[in-house]
């Protein structure tokens, strides 16, 4: 194998094809082996080989335009065990916006292929820009793209070009913008300058309109009011302490904010509840307070008072909608923790159900896809029509467009923005349509309108799943969507109806399963099991989200769910909350709900008092890679995952069972990242699985004669010795057998004892230790040592060692000789034999790995040299 072949990291050896016929024998055959039992797509697509030199898993990976894109993007991966050929799990990343991108690619080509050198300039630029410099998140196309622009620069082709002036607007006034925040009356009320809670979900349900008047009864200081009117929406409030003189009038949007929450008169709190229902033309908004973790008060009422004699009543979340319901008597909606919608108008109910059951992002990301988004199509003669538009009309194309992506159908004339002047420029909407299909993709309208008819299918399903009695009335949208989808209301019924059959089969749902794995929308674990994260969960297979829809009916309060788990055959639906999911590597379970969708009932299990709360590892496993923060979680779960302390596979180990094996292996959890302990241990404590930090500090020959105090001062220098113990010692030892250690570590003050032929400067025995002006000792950083293994040939423990281990410098000495050995962070893997000249002066010849011998043990090229020196007595420094 050429020595520069391959890119390395950790164990993973990445490879291109081309290059497979240069690796070593064993390599090549695992290789040659894995893609002759790879899926015929697997041998024709991959282009990149990814094997681990540990466990000798094998994964076949697809990158997009790998000789012409700098940093080509993973379309699709293949990986399989040495164990099982047969089972190769597939995934596909052809539906992601930030997929797996590939840094380095000169270094899987061979040195002589005629683009390396191209490849590796633009290396060059990215190294000299400083876009290496934390290396745990830039393997993400998001990621990578957000560095390079931090930095200045954007990639134009194969260049980083500066970037030019920002022109944008730092000023950003929609309402998405705002945070959210408690609106309270009186005493609780707090001055704010950003919009509560409940007004940002009507916002986001789009209740906010310019056409349509909010009044927020109990608006307390009116932060919400003066907010909603520096944006242009009609708005006006009351309020029984801070407003009292103003009028109260019915509105098509009413929001009753943390009002109810500060009434302790039951019969005054339902009278507010009802009046401001009576008041709602449209939609009405209403938030309480949820239950948390302590109440601030003593009991009363059937609440709290605090201590600046304010009042709270507290609600879960089921408590809360049943409350609603049962004083309205309507259908409420749960759209947050602790806020729910009521309509007074049922045309307005039924489009916003219907959206409940839609993808909210599909127009983002077809566009987002396509490189032909907004543009005309090339190499396509146009016509004079299309040949003349302005920008001004090209824009109103731009709106038409996307609304037909929003629908999965063109819209008609009332289902667009009224002051879109489509009238003036094109004469009516009937041309526009002509006029767009000859200048966007009409795959994109048709991948449009099968997710839309998709959504339509679910919120029929839905309805019968519900036994929900029809709409006398269908909204005019709602049947437009069931003529161009379904002909007819009775088609669309029989398509739910159909729909929730495919939700009640295992098989269905098992393949469905298997979709969303391959898809990278959750983690398909080994009983065909979906393990989901609730963001993507309208991204899934449509069978799976009715699944879903119909446990989440059961079990409404999913206000703190982060995680569903579909059981594909047996008809449950296991929903989980966990603490600090968003900001914790591993997040702590707090509830697990346990749903028979069959049986329609479920099972709570509470964590934390009785039961301890279980850590949930791989939290990326169950992320799509698109998620805020991915990138950082991911590269904590891999270098979690190096470690080898549990099964993968398995639930893991309890929080103090990790902390301590940590500890073990000179590691520390500091916020999403895995760090190097800093802690001094024990000389007695393990250092690694055959040795402890004792055996490398009072192994030398000249240490046990003089018994100087051998002992490392930095906390580097233990992390760099369990290093060389559990990445070179332990290996060998479980290949070989046992090991005597010859030379070991060596302190500034032992070092002064070993008079010749040593040096300190350079071969690692001194490991992260520093000298009297505070500088490293070695530059190299690791760790080294001298060993032997008794009655073996050492020639092929070296050559055994540089086949198999990320070894960083080793030296051959002679057959029967002890063999100097150490391990970096990144090692180089240089080998070298020491062989005397015609002075009789030792000088280090590369030393190169030949065939296997006849017993099928690797051999060496080189030839043993003179024995004469002691063991720990080591080169003079130019011999280095």
């Amino acid at each position: 194998m050429h020595a520069n072949l391959g890119k390395v990291v950790l164990d993973d050896l990445y490879i291109h094809r081309v290059s497979v016929d240069l690796l070593d024998s064993a390599l090549r055959q695992l290789i040659i082996t894995a893609l002759a039992a790879a899926p015929t797509l697997a041998y024709s697509h991959a282009n990149v080989i990814k094997l681990n030199r540990r466990s000798s898993r094998v994964s076949l990976l697809a990158y997009a335009d790998f000789f012409n894109d700098p940093f080509p993007s993973l379309t699709e991966s293949w990986s399989v065990g040495s164990d099982d050929w047969k089972e190769f799990r597939y995934r596909s990343y052809a539906d992601s916006l930030n997929p797996p991108i590939l840094h380095r690619k000169e270094l899987l080509l061979p040195p002589s292929h005629p683009q390396r050198k191209a490849f590796e300039e633009v290396t060059r630029q990215a190294e000299a820009l400083g876009l290496f410099d934390e290396t745990s998140t830039i393997g993400f196309r998001g990621n990578w793209q957000k560095i390079i622009a931090s930095k200045g620069y954007r990639l134009d082709g194969d260049r980083f070009v500066p970037l030019a002036n920002d022109t944008s607007s730092s000023l950003d006034s929609s309402l998405g913008a705002l945070c959210s925040g408690p609106v309270m009356r009186h005493l609780t009320a707090l001055s704010r300058s950003v919009v509560s809670a409940p007004v940002q979900l009507l916002d986001r349900h789009g209740f906010l309109r310019n056409d349509w008047a909010l009044f927020d009864y109990g608006c307390g200081r009116g932060d919400d009011i003066a907010a909603l009117s520096a944006n242009g929406y009609s708005v006006a409030g009351w309020d029984p302490y801070y407003r009292p003189e103003n009028t109260i009038v019915p509105s098509a949007v009413v929001n009753l904010g943390f009002v109810l929450n500060v009434i302790e008169d039951q019969r005054e709190r339902r009278d507010a509840l009802r009046r401001a229902f009576e008041l709602t033309e449209k939609v009405l908004s209403v938030a309480v307070m949820l239950h948390g973790s302590s109440a601030p008060g003593v009991p009363y009422c059937d609440g709290f008072r605090t201590s600046r004699n304010t009042f709270q009543k507290y609600f879960s979340q089921e408590e809360f909608r049943q409350y609603l319901a049962h004083e309205l008597n309507e259908e409420v909606f749960l759209v947050g923790p602790g806020v729910g919608f009521i309509f007074k108008d049922k045309e307005l109910e039924q489009r916003f159900i219907a959206n409940r059951y839609r993808r909210k992002d599909i127009v983002h990301r077809l566009l987002s896809r396509s490189k032909e988004t907004l543009k005309p199509k090339r190499n396509r003669p146009q016509s004079r029509v299309t040949s003349r538009l302005t920008d001004e009309k090209r824009a109103i194309l731009d709106i038409v467009w996307s609304a037909a992506l929003e629908l999965g159908r063109m819209p008609e004339r009332d289902e667009l923005e009224a002051t879109v002047p489509i009238e003036e420029h094109f004469g009516s909407l009937r041309r526009v349509t002509r006029i767009i299909y000859t200048i966007y993709a009409k795959d994109q309208l048709q991948s449009a309108a099968q997710v839309r008819a998709d959504d339509l299918r679910l919120f029929f399903a839905m309805q019968l799943f519900e036994r929900r009695a029809p709409y006398r009335n269908l909204e005019r949208r709602l049947q437009r969507d069931i003529k161009a989808f379904f002909g007819d209301y009775r088609g669309a019924n029989a398509s739910g109806t159909r729909l929730l059959l495919d939700a009640a089969e295992s098989p269905e749902v098992r393949r469905a399963c298997e979709e969303a794995a391959e898809r990278g929308m959750g983690w398909l674990d080994g009983e065909s099991a979906l393990h989901v994260h609730v963001s993507v969960i309208d991204r899934l297979p449509v069978v799976l989200r009715a699944y879903i829809s119909c446990g989440l009916l059961i079990y409404a309060d999913t206000s703190e769910v982060q995680l569903v788990k579909v059981h594909s055959s047996s008809g449950k639906l296991t929903l989980m909350a966990y603490e600090d999911f968003e900001t914790s590597p591993l997040p702590r379970m707090v509830k697990r709900v346990k749903i028979s969708i069959r049986r329609q009932d479920y099972d709570v299990f509470e964590y934390g008092d009785k039961y301890e709360k279980p850590l949930l590892y791989y939290k990326s496993r169950y992320l799509h890679e698109e998620y805020h923060g991915y990138a950082e979680q991911h590269a904590f779960d891999e270098s979690l995952a190096a470690l080898e302390l549990f099964e993968p596979n398995s639930y893991g180990l309890p929080a103090r069972e990790l902390d301590d094996l940590l500890d073990q292996r000179r590691f520390v959890i500091e916020g999403l990242r895995l760090v190097r302990s800093q802690r001094v241990p024990s000389l007695d404590q393990p250092c690694g699985m055959n040795f402890r930090y004792r055996d490398f500090l009072e192994c030398a020959e000249t240490q046990r004669q003089l018994l100087i105090k051998n002992v490392p001062e930095r906390p580097e220098t233990y992390n760099a010795l369990y290093d060389l113990a559990t990445r070179i010692l332990d290996p060998v030892i479980e290949y070989f057998g046992s090991v005597r250690l010859t030379y070991g570590f060596c302190s500034r003050e032992l070092s002064r004892h070993i008079k010749a032929q040593i040096a300190p400067k350079l071969d690692q025995h001194a490991a992260h230790e520093r000298n009297a002006a505070g500088n490293p000792i070695c530059l190299r950083g690791g760790a080294a040592c001298d060993f032997i293994v008794e009655d073996e040939d050492m020639e092929e423990v070296a050559a055994w060692i540089m086949l198999h281990l990320p070894f960083d410098r080793l030296y051959f000495y002679g057959k029967d000789r002890p063999l100097h050995v150490s391990y970096a962070e990144s090692p180089v893997g240089l080998a070298y034999e020491l062989q005397a000249n015609a002075s009789g002066r030792r000088v280090p010849r590369p030393m190169r790995r030949s065939q296997q011998t006849g017993s099928g043990e690797p051999r060496c090229e080189c030839t043993a040299a003179d024995n004469s020196k002691p063991p720990e007595r080591r080169l003079a420094r130019r011999a280095w």
